[in-house]
């Protein structure tokens, strides 16, 4: 899981942080969603982010594999939800886009736009931490337009912005208690 941090100040992007959670030497995958929400959680209490950025889930031909990158976003969303931080998703190409001007760019594309934008010296060998940056970067891009993405406040907005989504269920009524009783 990338992660990358800004922060801006006169609309101006200066670079923090960019780092990755090394998730591949654990098995379980419960104990990996536990270590995303704790990372999560860290980076929120540590830097005090106004926003969250992040890549919205997108369909492959992998079932299983979206299955588990929707539950990390899940939980990376409920950490910033949980912390009262608004959370706005993009699709990977909007932020392709927002970041190179082409929604087909590569990973390694991203990466040098990055660099040249915030004046990096060197770029990590794994590029999903510059996923991350990207993402907080596009956010930056897109402030103040309500068409770039879904953001939520908390979980009343994400359901209140997800009506058809959320399926409602009415509880079965009680059986009264007989007379007597």
């Amino acid at each position: 899981m990338g992660f990358g941090l800004i922060k801006v100040v006169n609309k101006q992007m200066e670079f923090i942080q960019m780092n990755e959670l090394l998730l591949k030497k654990y098995d379980d995958p419960y104990v990996k969603l536990k270590l995303i929400f704790e990372r999560t959680i860290e980076l929120i209490d540590t830097y005090h982010p106004d926003e969250m950025a992040l890549e919205a889930p997108f369909f492959g031909k992998n079932v299983q594999s979206m299955l588990k990158l929707g539950r990390a976003q899940g939980v990376a969303m409920a950490a910033g939800l949980s912390r009262q931080i608004p959370v706005t998703e993009y699709l990977p190409k909007k932020i392709k886009m927002a970041i190179t001007g082409n929604g087909n760019a590569s990973k390694e594309q991203v990466a040098k736009m990055l660099q040249s934008l915030l004046g990096l010296k060197t770029l990590p060998k794994n590029l999903d931490s510059t996923d991350g940056l990207a993402a907080a970067v596009c956010h930056h891009f897109n402030a103040g337009r309500v068409e770039t993405g879904k953001s939520y406040t908390g979980w009343d907005a994400f359901v209140k912005q997800n009506e058809k989504r959320v399926v409602a269920r009415k509880l079965p009524k009680s059986p009264k208690p007989p007379k007597g009783a």
